[in-house]
């Protein structure tokens, strides 16, 4: 496998080509490094603001004022909203006035209006370099060492999808119309339709209203200290391992970043180190990753070199009155963040190039996809997730109520991840590089996610950092992956019991350990006993 892969690697870096050619190969690819750098630099540094009064931010909790910024406009003293996610994602699901959405929106969507141009110059090189390969587009040179293989596989994938979910969305859509309706009535403001602002608010509602389910309640049983630990102890459990944390270490970046040793839990045995960076600040990566430092091998005199992983993140802060609070979402990025740590942290090669960086990009989600699960098992909930104040467990009704709510909107939100995967496609797996990106980034999220965008002029592929971070052809792979982690946690952790030792250390030998040393479906298949399927998938979602 590694001869394989270096092989490979020398023919796609060109080194069967021409010295010529091969020279101007090695300049694209220079000038692509150099336009991923400009792209993600100017989204991490290019962070908008909106100022807005106590009433325009009805609908937000107390907590989100304190310690908020404000300036004065006009005579008037209003509060700093940036579009940082701790900022950003409160307003787009709990402010209750549409302008006050829409506006915000319309910031995170008109900052950034260079990155169009670097990505359809990135799309012209891209495509450049694949065709001096041999490939007709930079989708088949992309693809050709993942598990889907071409471009059709991955068109017919995501089109049998956007099918699939549409009859879903086409319900869920009926009732969040009717939703806004009656509170644009209620309002004495006139209906003018759905827009992109108006998917995270009207999901929320919906579950707030059919489900008595507030998100508001549900963070009170998230202090973001107890869930760290609850599930540091869970994948302890799963994994055979042993977490320490290092205090007062002297190799961290920032004071806020938590350093940790990793055991093995049976013996002495050294694993390796993982950070955890887990709140916002300026010129940060805005989003949430785990980026590999180093990569486990065996060194040519014989010694190990360790694993060392960090997970970014931009969690909720504490505020003067309470700690730092998550909602269910964030628990769940939580967890399925450290899955990607562990997995570089377990993979076990005498080759570093088999770690997590090297995993199928069409696989590697996956297993940290299905260790999102866990955070709507209630006794896995039961472990952790506790009252900030009182100590109290979160109460079974609680959880029964957003198990029942989990679903709600299912429909829309996947074809929203089918939008991008396809907005992806279609300016990758073309053989002209004369593509409107940002025409044809509109003109899909209105045909597929249903919500379109304001009237006037916005930027939304500026933001879309994966489309310069390594994901190019490459977005297909979270729903893709998705359906692989519902099948290993559907057959394999429900069956056994999702606090199964024995399956968890299944996990680690088959799933984890290996990294990209064997073919991502081997992994699959020797966890499950069979070839996957996408049963459990369209269950989990309702469609069967």
């Amino acid at each position: 496998m590694l001869v394989e892969k270096l092989e490979r690697d020398f023919r796609r870096n060109g080194l069967a080509l021409a010295e010529e050619e091969r020279e101007k190969l090695g300049e694209i690819r220079k000038r692509l490094c150099e336009l991923s750098i400009k792209f993600a630099r100017n989204v991490n540094e290019g962070d908008g603001k909106a100022l807005f009064t106590r009433e325009e931010l009805e609908g937000l909790p107390g907590d989100y004022f304190e310690g908020r910024a404000t300036e004065v406009e006009d005579g008037v003293t209003k509060f700093v909203v940036t579009t940082k996610y701790p900022d950003l994602v409160p307003i787009m699901t709990s402010a209750k006035h549409e302008e006050t959405r829409k506006r915000l929106s319309i910031v995170q969507e008109t900052r950034c209006p260079e990155n169009i141009g670097i990505l359809q110059e990135a799309i012209k090189l891209r495509l450049e370099a694949a065709k001096m390969l041999g490939y007709k587009t930079h989708a088949e040179f992309v693809l050709d060492q993942n598990m889907a293989k071409t471009p059709e596989t991955v068109l017919a994938f995501e089109n049998d999808l956007r099918q699939r979910l549409n009859v879903l969305a086409d319900n869920e859509l009926k009732e969040i119309e009717e939703m806004k309706r009656a509170d644009k009535k209620a309002a004495g403001e006139e209906y003018t339709g759905l827009y992109n602002w108006d998917f995270r608010y009207y999901t929320t509602q919906i579950k707030e209203r059919k489900h008595n389910i507030s998100e508001e309640e549900i963070k009170q049983y998230f202090p973001m200290q107890e869930v760290t630990r609850g599930a540091l102890d869970i994948y302890q459990n799963m994994l055979g391992l042993k977490f320490v944390k290092v205090e007062n270490p002297e190799s961290v970046w920032h004071p806020d970043v938590e350093m940790y040793e990793v055991w093995e839990a049976s013996g002495d045995e050294f694993v390796g180190h993982f950070y955890l960076d887990l709140y916002p600040r300026e010129g940060k990566y805005n989003h949430a990753c785990v980026c590999p430092i180093r990569s486990s091998c065996t060194n040519a005199d014989g010694s190990t070199e360790f694993p060392v992983a960090v997970m970014l993140a931009n969690f909720p802060k504490p505020t003067p009155s309470a700690p730092a609070l998550l909602k269910h979402d964030d628990a769940t990025t939580l967890f399925h963040e450290l899955g990607h740590v562990f997995h570089q942290l377990c993979t076990k090669s005498k080759w570093a190039r088999f770690s997590l960086n090297d995993v199928q990009i069409d696989f590697v989600e996956a297993p940290s996809q299905m260790l999102e699960n866990w955070c709507w098992e209630p006794k896995i909930l039961n472990k952790f997730a506790a009252h900030y104040k009182t100590g109290e467990p979160i109460p079974d009704s609680l959880v029964e109520r957003m198990v029942a709510a989990k679903n709600e909107g299912a429909g829309l939100f996947n074809l929203r991840q089918v939008f991008f995967g396809l907005f992806d496609m279609t300016i990758h797996n073309t053989t002209s590089a004369d593509v409107d990106v940002q025409g044809v980034y509109d003109q899909l999220r209105k045909d597929i996610s249903r919500f379109p965008g304001p009237d006037q002029p916005t930027f939304g592929a500026a933001t879309f950092g994966h489309m310069m971070g390594g994901y190019d052809a490459g977005y297909y792979g979270y729903m893709w992956s998705k359906v692989f982690s519902s099948d290993m946690y559907a057959s394999r952790f429900l069956e056994d019991g999702v606090t199964n030792a024995s399956t968890g250390m299944d996990y680690r030998r088959e799933i984890l350990a290996p990294g990209s040393s064997r073919d991502a479906m081997v992994n699959l298949e020797k966890f499950l006993g069979r070839k996957p399927t996408n049963e459990a998938f369209l269950k989990e979602v309702g469609l069967q």
